[in-house]
């Protein structure tokens, strides 16, 4: 399965600029054959606190360019934007995954919100994991500060070859972004594929790039530098259940209240 990772420096609260990239990124990784792109998180905006700026409808302006762009270019697309939480003036970080006939096949909303940030303040904590099914690969999504808490990752382990993580990952902490992704891999034994964006946002914050994929072994398979750019992977799936066999250690885990 070839992996189209997208590091965009985005555009701060400028949808249509960041509208116009992506479509060039997609197109190419069309051109290529990829299977899938994936964007960062808030792909659209950068990860603001304008709320009422930002976030939009569930069927707003830019579910329905992704999945234009998706069903114009017979390819899958996974990207984070916010959404209104309608209960409570909040809004939801979510990640949504897209078919090649765009429609909408999962949407994961954030579970931690990063409060060092007061994301808290802004957005509305998500309060389950998803699992859908991408090009006959069993898949989960996590955002950004997800990556810490491994317990939500251990989750769903058992029942996915590969685990998504889009983020908004700052350069200051670019050893842990990279640590935590390999960490996740080895301990779920499956493939971890991590989207961060570059360049530096409306907070004066710079981000790294640094997308990596990572085997169900933690081995390295590929990675991006901190420049703005497409980085194209293959991976084979049936080597989840060949390293699982070899090595059945998610056979041994207990749950503990």
């Amino acid at each position: 399965m070839k992996i189209a990772l997208i590091q965009l420096n985005i555009a701060w609260e400028s949808k249509r600029a960041n509208f116009d990239k992506a479509e060039l990124f997609v197109k190419k990784a069309s051109h290529e054959k990829c299977d899938i792109v994936v964007f960062p998180e808030m792909f659209n905006t950068g990860f603001s606190m304008n709320v009422s700026a930002v976030a939009e409808d569930k069927d707003g302006e830019t579910a329905a360019i992704l999945s234009n762009m998706a069903q114009k270019n017979n390819i899958n697309i996974i990207a984070g934007y916010s959404l209104k939480d309608v209960d409570n003036g909040k809004g939801n970080n979510i990640a949504a995954a897209y078919d090649r006939k765009g429609l909408l096949i999962a949407s994961y909303t954030k579970i931690h919100p990063f409060s060092f940030a007061k994301e808290d303040q802004y957005y509305s904590a998500g309060n389950t994991t998803v699992i859908f099914d991408i090009e006959g690969m069993k898949a989960s999504i996590f955002i950004c500060y997800d990556l810490r808490f491994p317990e939500v990752f251990r989750n769903v382990a058992k029942e996915v070859q590969t685990i998504f993580v889009i983020a908004n990952w700052p350069s200051s902490r670019r050893e842990h972004w990279e640590t935590l992704l390999k960490a996740r891999a080895i301990e779920n034994q499956c493939f971890v594929i991590g989207v961060n964006r570059t360049g530096k946002d409306g907070n004066d914050i710079q981000y790294p790039g640094s997308s990596f994929v990572f085997d169900p072994l933690g081995k390295e398979i590929c990675s991006g530098n901190d420049v703005d750019e497409l980085i194209i992977c293959n991976i084979n799936i049936h080597e989840v259940s060949e390293i699982r066999a070899r090595f059945p250690f998610l056979k041994d885990m207990r749950r503990w209240k």
